[in-house]
């Protein structure tokens, strides 16, 4: 059980890693909005040396966490590509290879009608069974049972 809660635990140090560089940057506006000589300049060195710290802490907790990124995309950015164009161009590919999919399971469904179909006529006293198996595989039995019986 321990790998399971580990990425969460670390996912949570993560972000109140993050929470915590997100209000230093903000400190650090505030400060030199609102600078007053010696004073802000301490308050900003004391600021600046918290973000540190929290940035050391966040690549220290990063390195541990659970990312897999496919090389294709590290090359993709490498390469100084938009990395949205490679998502569009993967989304494009995935929508062409399920349709070419979609297009082959009608044409195995249209196949095995045509099959049954054929499989009644040359073999008329397994005409049970087939109706049977075509209704259990999700096949339309109606278009079957509408057919001629040949004796």
């Amino acid at each position: 059980m321990a790998p399971d809660t580990e990425p969460a635990s670390s996912l949570d140090e993560v972000d109140k890693q993050v929470k915590a560089i997100i209000q230093n940057l903000y400190n650090l506006i505030v400060q030199s909005y609102d600078y007053h000589g010696t004073q802000g300049a301490e308050a900003m060195t004391r600021e600046i040396r918290s973000l540190l710290t929290s940035l050391k802490s966040l690549t220290r907790l990063s390195r541990s966490l659970p990312l897999r990124l496919p090389p294709e995309i590290i090359a993709y950015i490498s390469d100084g590509r938009n990395p949205d164009i490679y998502k569009r161009e993967f989304v494009e590919l995935v929508q062409r290879h399920n349709q070419f999919l979609k297009g082959r399971a009608e044409a195995f469904a249209a196949f095995g009608g045509v099959l049954a179909a054929e499989m009644m006529t040359a073999m008329p006293e397994v005409r049970d069974d087939i109706l049977r198996v075509v209704a259990s595989t999700g096949g339309h039995v109606a278009a079957l049972e509408a057919r001629p019986q040949e004796v």
